[in-house]
């Protein structure tokens, strides 16, 4: 059981997780997550020396609880098509945020942070890339004859629909938006497949 530190800590990080995924990074300061959180500014400096720490340990959590919520009811699947296809719809309910306001936190951190150089950047960057690798290996389970760029088109493909699912759904408010990715995905991924 965690002791009250610990459980501070955790409702720091998930408050600071909801006020990022809807203002970003750099507009969340330690005072808006101690308010969110209600407690004091010294309580979250008692966690977080610093908004860059409070932020570096957002980041590593936020791509925590991406793994936790899409990777990890897939990983016991079969590769290729049972698990691709389990992690499509975890990663679109991901993006819904249906657990927090704002849609995907990793997005959002990912808009602001992809010109700006720096140790928040190179782990987001390196999560994203160990992302695409994971998707990537399911796309060669599927297709192992595929040669490597129509593979790597894949992969992009596969990317743009959730980008474009959130984009469509949380920007444009298209109630459309979860059927035409799943359309988007059935062309990516046919049944034959």
């Amino acid at each position: 059981m965690a002791g009250k530190g610990e459980a501070t800590r955790a409702r720091l990080i998930d408050e600071a997780m909801r006020l990022v995924a809807v203002r970003g990074l750099a507009a969340v300061s330690l005072a808006d997550v101690a308010a969110a959180a209600g407690v004091s500014k010294s309580a979250v400096l008692k966690h977080f020396q610093s908004k860059e720490a409070l932020q570096a340990e957002l980041v590593e959590a936020m791509i925590e609880r991406f793994t936790e919520r899409v990777w990890r009811p897939a990983e016991g699947l079969a590769p290729g098509r049972e698990r691709l296809d389990r992690i499509a719809e975890l990663e679109l309910d991901w993006v819904d945020g249906q657990d927090r306001p704002g849609g995907c936190p990793l997005m959002a951190a990912a808009a602001e942070l992809d010109d700006q150089p720096g140790p928040l950047r190179d782990v987001l960057k390196a999560s994203q890339l160990r992302w695409a690798r994971v998707i990537r290996r399911e796309f060669r389970t599927l297709y192992p004859d595929l040669d490597e760029a129509a593979l790597d088109a894949r992969v992009f493909q596969y990317k743009g629909m959730v980008l474009s699912y959130s984009h469509s759904k949380r920007l444009l408010d298209d109630a459309t938006a979860r059927a035409h990715a799943r359309a988007a995905y059935r062309a990516l991924v046919p049944a034959a497949g």
